[in-house]
């Protein structure tokens, strides 16, 4: 995570959990966890103050949510305190499980990446998928250059390719569409990737024994 981003977070966490809490319901990012999210355990990297865990906890999810803002992540725990709060931060997510996530979550955080970073971001998102799982992945869109708001938060600039040059054999892709946030007001682009191919080796093997 950047820095100066970070620091703005921890710097007024209460502030920026009354403004994502006060803004409208993201109903159409929810809608489409419905639609491709599946039973099971679930992570929401960059949960902040929790608003979006505690949806999938309302909505029969087993989710941990996870953030790099020691700050926001103690906003959450006392708003939301039967969900589990955790510290990690992208790129490499340090301390959360691999290859064990029915669902991963990570809603417009990678913005506020290094550029460089992202590569080994978005393949730590992917890791963290078990055979069949789903991640849902967006970012705020920023064209021409990186630029930061006015408290210090880096917007970064950077072509969905990418994204999907992380992306391996096994993963296909659900969902690729840019649209107009019904939350932020913001354009984001959102990413629904499955780990198809690895479930499709477990169901093979499956079959195997069967037989």
């Amino acid at each position: 995570m950047d820095k100066q981003t970070l620091q703005a977070y921890d710097t007024d966490a209460a502030g920026f959990a009354k403004e994502w809490h006060e803004q409208a319901a993201p109903v159409d990012m929810y809608d489409l966890l419905q639609h491709h999210f599946k039973p099971g355990p679930t992570v929401d990297i960059g949960c902040g103050s929790g608003r979006d865990v505690a949806w999938l906890v309302a909505n029969g999810y087993d989710a941990h949510g996870f953030d790099a803002s020691e700050s926001l992540l103690q906003h959450a725990r006392a708003t939301h305190p039967e969900i589990r709060f955790s510290f990690a931060a992208l790129p490499d997510l340090a301390g959360v499980e691999r290859g064990v996530y029915e669902n991963v979550l990570c809603e417009t955080v990678i913005m506020h990446l290094d550029p460089e970073t992202l590569p080994d971001a978005v393949r730590s998102l992917l890791d963290l998928l078990r055979p069949g799982g789903t991640l849902y992945l967006s970012w705020r869109v920023t064209q021409h250059a990186s630029q930061r708001n006015k408290t210090g938060r880096l917007y970064a600039a950077f072509n969905k390719q990418v994204v999907l040059d992380q992306l391996g054999a096994q993963h296909a892709i659900l969902s690729d569409t840019e649209q107009t946030s019904v939350s932020s007001g913001k354009t984001v682009h959102r990413l629904i990737v499955r780990n198809t191919a690895a479930a499709a080796a477990i169901d093979a093997g499956r079959t195997t024994r069967e037989g």
